[in-house]
């Protein structure tokens, strides 16, 4: 089977190098039709310019592909907007939105200023949320649609030094499980992406031989295949990193109930191994079947 992406329109966000320009030239050579958003900054956000776009514009057409570019910068409602604009202006449609931008600017939470906090977190989270707000309605009138969201191990385990690009990037997890209900009915699927990968974020932090093994392009296929018309799967997590790909999930224990009195703190206390073993854990798709064993007792 050969997956392709024939009359396809596809938005890519920080598509101007790394991962998103990985993303960008596999969906073009399979025939997707592409915006390349790069506002062309540094790894903190600074800066700007039309090159790194440009660029990745170039390789997709020599190759035989169609792409546009676009510059404008995610972390505003009508900047993003625009990015959607692009897509409707130069395509007629939007079928798949990859929100892959993102900025760096680590520092220890005691050091960290609330602008550095708010910026990132408007990049990774907000951002996501303003270009897929912007396509949504585009979607929802056709009927299909595929959106992916980058998350990070950052967020799902923890990095020293990032709280606030860790915090944004499970935000993101939760804006996708809440919105996957949305979409279900309108043929719209949305994922969430954990990526591991040599990049211009994690260049500094690597030796050459383990940046080999950790080429953007290694994580690719994952987000093309959740772009396609075969992903049928919504509201999931995937890993995927120098060829290694896994569903990522989470799970809840057993617990404890204490029934016919009002629990106490003590309770909590004397039960915490017990309430902790996730030895014979569960997994819970939507918040209501989680309140419903709870109250249920099973």
């Amino acid at each position: 089977m050969t997956i392709r992406f024939d009359n396809r329109v596809a938005i890519v966000t920080g598509a101007g190098n790394g991962l998103g320009r990985a993303h960008a030239l596999l969906l073009a050579s399979r025939g997707a039709k592409v915006v390349v958003n790069d506002p062309g900054g540094a790894v903190d956000g600074k800066g700007g310019g039309h090159a790194a776009a440009d660029q990745v514009v170039a390789e997709i057409k020599a190759a035989g592909g169609e792409a546009v570019p676009n510059y404008d910068s995610v972390a505003e409602p009508a900047s993003a907007a625009n990015i959607v604009k692009t897509a409707v202006d130069s395509f007629g449609t939007v079928d798949i939105v990859v929100n892959n931008a993102g900025v760096l600017r680590d520092k220890t939470f005691h050091n960290m200023t609330t602008e550095d906090f708010d910026f990132v977190v408007k990049v990774h989270f907000l951002g996501t949320a303003y270009v897929t707000h912007a396509a949504w309605p585009i979607l929802r009138a056709k009927a299909y649609g595929r959106v992916v969201v980058t998350s990070s191990n950052s967020g799902i385990y923890g990095t020293f030094g990032q709280a606030n690009y860790g915090g944004a990037k499970l935000a993101v997890v939760g804006f996708m499980n809440a919105l996957r209900l949305e979409g279900q009915k309108y043929n719209i699927m949305i994922n969430a992406l954990a990526p591991v990968a040599a990049t211009r974020m994690t260049e500094s932090l690597m030796t050459p031989e383990v940046l080999d093994k950790l080429r953007p392009e290694f994580v690719s296929p994952m987000v093309a295949w959740l772009c396609s018309e075969q992903c049928q799967r919504t509201g999931d997590i995937w890993s995927a990193g120098a060829g290694t790909f896994a569903r990522i999930e989470y799970r809840e224990a057993e617990g404890v109930r204490i029934a016919g009195r009002a629990p106490t703190l003590e309770d909590v206390a004397e039960n915490i191994d017990k309430i902790a073993d996730v030895s014979a854990s569960r997994v819970f798709r939507t918040s209501g079947e989680e309140v419903a064993a709870v109250v249920s007792g099973s």
